[in-house]
C-alpha cells in the first residue's frame, strides 16, 4: 500500500506540473476579479434514476484521496430514497489491486436535484451524510451518456461517461463543456481505462 500511494503521488505530482506547464502564460498574472467565475451552476433538472448507475471517469482535477489509483476509477449510485443515493466508487491501483470505498449522496437541493453531500463512513471529516454541497452536477448529456460534476468551487472536477471510451469528436466536446463551465481545461487530466485512453494529459491538449 505504501509503495502504491507512492507511485500515486510520484505520479499525480508530475501530471499536475506538466498541466501548470502546459497551461501558459495565461496563468503568469493573478486572476482579477472579473476572472474569477462564481459557484458552479447545477443543471436545471437532475432525473436521479437516469442518474443511477455506473460511471467511468474519463477525466479529472487530480485529489490527494485517489493518488492511489492508477486506471479504471468508477463510480456506481444507486437508489436509497428520494434525498439518499448509495455511492460505491472504486479503481484499480498502481499494483494491480482494488481500491474501493462507499458512501451516500443526499440531495441539497430538491428544486433541481443536482446539488448533493457526498459523504463517506470511513473517511475522517467526511462521515456525516448531512453537511454543505460537495457534488454538482454542471452538465448531464441529453441522454445521460456523459456527465460533468464537480465541487461549488471547483476544486474537484471529474469528467464521467457510461462507457470507458469515447472518440476524438467528444474529447473536443468534452474540453468545451468543461471550459463553458468556468474550468481550466489544463487543470483535468485524462484518466486510464480499459479500452480508452492509455495516457495521462491534460484535457487542454486534446
Amino acid at each position: 500500500m505504501v509503495l502504491s500511494m507512492a507511485r500515486g503521488f510520484v505520479t499525480g505530482l508530475l501530471a499536475a506540473t506538466v498541466a501548470l506547464v502546459l497551461s501558459g502564460p495565461a496563468q503568469a498574472q493573478p486572476p482579477g476579479p472579473e476572472d474569477i467565475p462564481g459557484a458552479l451552476e447545477p443543471v436545471p433538472s437532475l432525473d436521479i434514476q437516469r442518474y443511477l448507475g455506473t460511471w467511468y471517469q474519463l477525466a479529472a482535477v487530480p485529489q490527494p484521496f485517489n493518488l492511489n489509483c492508477a486506471r479504471d476509477t468508477s463510480a456506481t449510485y444507486g437508489y436509497v430514497d428520494s434525498s439518499n443515493i448509495s455511492v460505491a466508487n472504486s479503481c484499480t491501483t498502481w499494483t494491480g489491486g482494488t481500491n474501493g470505498v462507499n458512501g451516500n449522496a443526499r440531495v441539497n437541493d430538491p428544486v433541481t436535484n443536482a446539488q448533493l453531500h457526498v459523504s463517506f463512513t470511513d473517511v475522517p471529516f467526511r462521515s456525516s451524510p448531512d453537511g454543505p454541497t460537495n457534488y454538482v452536477v454542471t452538465y448531464i448529456a441529453d441522454d445521460y451518456s456523459w456527465a460533468v460534476v464537480g465541487d461549488p468551487a471547483r476544486s474537484s472536477g471529474f469528467v464521467l461517461s457510461r462507457t470507458r471510451a469515447v472518440d476524438d469528436a467528444q474529447w473536443q466536446q468534452i474540453r468545451q463543456v468543461v471550459e463553458s463551465r468556468g474550468y481550466d481545461s489544463c487543470l483535468l487530466l485524462t484518466s486510464p481505462t480499459t479500452g480508452g485512453r492509455e495516457d495521462i494529459v491534460p484535457l487542454c491538449t486534446l
